[in-house]
């Protein structure tokens, strides 16, 4: 069975087609700038990256110029739109309408829309997509997974905010976390390595990249998770904030006299450690700068790597232990000082990460030292897999 699986961006549409069989993808890539002339797709197959520039000014139309790349018979990986059975689609958020994964409908599109206000660049795109599937592939059976399900099993007192228990009820204010597919999928993937029970070990998850979470995974189970409300809480990230006090930011809006909106693209767009650096939005290119002697560059890797190993420390004592920290994403795939700089402030806790086995990136590897409390892991995610078996997992049900 051959399933699809599909992440709108606001201007982005990334895919993978899988042979569920094998679990083999069969193509990959990304169209971005959509809604723009200068629009373009890169779509891998076969070991091949191919780029082509071609506008598109929609989702629907990125969609169809995609699927003619499977078919395209230079470098088909399929004979006809057929041989797909099923697409899966990421969405962000699902606020208390969604503890698992679903079947899409016209009610589902309408409720993931209504979750949009806690996720406004993600959610109202995934629809978009959803919408451009029904209309080029019809009939299709189409699931949405969503990134906060994974956190369902969070207990109240780890997901209620202090503030009046009103807003709760009326708006439905807590903590809902995100990247839940990717820490599910590393977690369960750290057990088959290891050959134990999941619902035997304490995981802290680390997903770093772009947007960071870290998640304390008892049991198999989410217990708690840095992200909140929405993707902007938690530990800082490359532009977003993370945990603040909230005075902060009725400070400076009263000062420079800010609507809501810019407050909140300031929050989300330049901060975190490129707005303490000052410099591009990268993790390479501050790093680059702190080693060369760049003070803000310097403060701005060292919050980040504080705040991760605090959220560790902090999910210790929240599972009363753990067993293994893994490292995912594309910073904590591919960072090795980072990497190095997180574990070396766990000392205290017995944690002994080995500098030589830390030189990797991008591939499955343990860089504790033998004598280590707490094994660390190096596991790169795969979110495209995770939501084709929960694709593959509803159709068939």
């Amino acid at each position: 069975m051959k399933v699809l699986v599909l992440n709108c961006g606001s201007s982005s549409l990334k895919y993978q087609l899988i042979n569920m069989d094998t679990e083999e993808v069969l193509a990959s890539g990304k169209y971005e700038r959509i809604g723009e002339q200068e629009a373009f797709i890169t779509h891998k197959v076969n070991g091949q990256k191919i780029e082509i520039k071609n506008p598109v000014y929609n989702h629907t139309e990125a969609i169809e110029f995609t699927l003619k790349q499977l078919t395209n018979p230079e470098y088909k990986v399929i004979d006809s739109l057929d041989e797909i059975e099923a697409i899966g689609h990421r969405v962000v958020h699902g606020g208390e309408f969604f503890k698992n994964s679903v079947l899409i409908d016209e009610e589902v599109m309408n409720n993931i829309e209504k979750c949009g206000e806690f996720a406004p660049l993600h959610n109202p795109a995934a629809v978009l997509g959803m919408k451009a599937c029904q209309k080029v592939m019809q009939g299709k059976p189409m699931v949405a997974v969503f990134d906060t399900t994974f956190h369902q099993t969070m207990p109240k007192e780890k997901y209620i905010y202090p503030i009046p228990y009103e807003y709760y009820k009326k708006y439905g204010i807590r903590k809902y976390g995100a990247h839940g597919t990717s820490h599910m999928y590393v977690s369960q993937r750290l057990a088959e390595i290891e050959n134990k029970d999941i619902k035997d070990l304490k995981i802290v998850t680390c997903h770093l990249g772009q947007g960071s979470s870290i998640c304390a995974v008892n049991g198999g189970k989410s217990l708690d998770t840095s992200m909140g409300l929405t993707p902007l809480g938690g530990i800082p990230m490359v532009t977003r904030s993370g945990d603040l006090d909230p005075s902060i930011l009725i400070y400076i809006m009263k000062k420079d006299k800010l609507s809501a909106e810019q407050m909140e693209n300031i929050l989300n767009k330049e901060s975190g450690v490129a707005g303490i650096s000052g410099l591009a939005p990268d993790f390479r290119v501050i790093e680059q700068a702190a080693n060369e002697g760049d003070e803000q560059a310097d403060i701005a890797m060292q919050v980040f790597k504080y705040s991760v190993s605090s959220y560790i420390a902090k999910y210790a004592v929240a599972m009363n232990g753990v067993d293994y920290i893994i490292f995912t994403g594309g910073v904590g795939e591919n960072q090795v000082n980072i990497r190095k700089g997180i574990c070396e402030q766990l000392k205290f806790m017995g944690v002994e990460i080995d500098e030589e086995a830390n030189k990797t990136r991008g591939e499955e590897k343990i860089i504790s030292k033998d004598n280590s409390n707490v094994k660390i892991y190096v596991i790169p995610t795969n979110e495209e897999l995770m939501i084709a078996k929960e694709t593959l997992r509803l159709i068939n049900k």
